[in-house]
């Protein structure tokens, strides 16, 4: 059977594309070199526990149109991402709010709170800021970025933070409040059941095929569509013949502990450097605790992650936004143009850091301009 569309790779942006064209009348086979769906957000039932296989995911956006999108396919619960951060014992709350201010310095009011921040820019001589470290400084004093950013940021990414750009520190919220929402999102939550539940129900009487590598058999699986949806890494696509774009990846070590509650969070963040880990994910508190009947669970899953320079046969997780991967970058996507039977999407096919939102919306607005019009 010849199809309309091949869609490389079953993770959100493949699985929305999928839906969209055969919602459209087109005729779509879905591949994926894993031997699962749902890409990255893939969710696997442990204890009874929805565990994040690769890393937690919150669902978060702005949205309207990505949020109704995603209702169709999954019942929402209310989770509210309200990360802890832990530096050598002492817990502090993230993003930063006046929770935080008040256990490093004593403050009570948001304008001491502020004035404390503005006292540490100053004798720091910060103006422009250049960098990540100079960029967090003044944001948040040089107190909380040496205990909560600097060994944090410095293990994730495994450079500096004067190497590292200024816009990466931008995304945290830092806030005069006391709200512990780490997201500045009208539309937040975890899908019920898992992603991969969500995912399932997008692919819903989709042909699917897993355990496919699409550039161990490209020429076969070209010949079985009109056109290509690649979802995988661009500069793999091209056989790095310009290079490889750098990555970092994330090695997860998960166990099952006999206990109801390890840390009484989903997230802790290891801020300082001697941790080798980043955080510890206790995956059942995404879903407050309870299995899909409401019975309480005897036991917890955690998940230490730990994060690593991309090499061959890692997962690539997150492009590196410096200037030399950024024109390497561009080289490929002048390439990719000259592909006329080919569409590179989400965040490993345009090297961008793509939250899940964007990456909906990213496939629905292709979808929208291949097939729906």
């Amino acid at each position: 059977m010849k199809y309309d569309y091949l869609v490389v790779g079953a993770g959100l942006y493949g699985a929305v594309f999928a839906r969209e064209a055969v919602n459209a009348g087109k005729s779509v086979l879905v591949i994926d070199k894993r031997p699962q769906t749902g890409g990255n957000v893939c969710t696997k039932d442990i204890e009874g526990i929805h565990v994040h296989v690769y890393g937690a995911h919150i669902f978060h956006t702005n949205e309207k149109k990505v949020w109704d999108y995603v209702n169709r396919f999954a019942e929402f619960n209310r989770f509210t991402n309200s990360p802890v951060a832990n530096y050598h014992g002492e817990l502090y709350s993230l993003p930063f709010n006046m929770y935080t201010f008040n256990k490093m310095w004593g403050v009570v009011t948001p304008d001491e709170a502020a004035a404390k921040i503005e006292e540490q820019r100053r004798a720091a001589h910060i103006t422009e800021p250049k960098n990540l470290e100079e960029q967090a400084i003044s944001l948040v004093g040089t107190d909380i970025y040496e205990k909560l950013i600097k060994g944090y940021t410095e293990k994730q990414w495994g450079r500096p933070c004067t190497e590292l750009p200024a816009f990466i520190i931008r995304r945290l919220p830092v806030r005069l409040t006391f709200d512990n929402n780490y997201f500045n999102a009208l539309y937040q939550g975890i899908p019920m059941g898992g992603y991969s539940r969500m995912v399932d129900r997008m692919l819903e009487g989709i042909p699917v095929r897993l355990n496919t590598d699409y550039l161990a058999d490209k020429e076969a699986l070209d010949a079985l569509a009109d056109k290509v949806v690649y979802t995988g890494p661009i500069d793999a696509y091209f056989g790095y013949s310009e290079g490889a774009l750098a990555y970092r990846s994330v090695r997860f070590e998960t166990e099952v502990l006999d206990t109801p509650n390890f840390q009484g969070n989903a997230a802790v963040n290891y801020t300082d450097r001697e941790t080798p880990w980043t955080r510890i994910i206790e995956h059942k508190w995404f879903e407050f605790g309870k299995d899909d009947q409401g019975n309480d669970l005897p036991k917890t899953v955690i998940s230490r992650e730990y994060s690593s320079e991309w090499k061959p046969g890692d997962e690539p997780y997150y492009p590196v936004n410096d200037a030399q991967n950024a024109a390497l970058y561009e080289t490929y996507r002048k390439l990719a143009e000259k592909e006329t039977k080919v569409i590179f999407g989400g965040r490993l096919g345009e090297y961008k850091y793509y939250d899940m939102d964007q990456v909906i919306l990213s496939a629905l607005n292709m979808a929208e301009k291949e097939v729906v019009n």
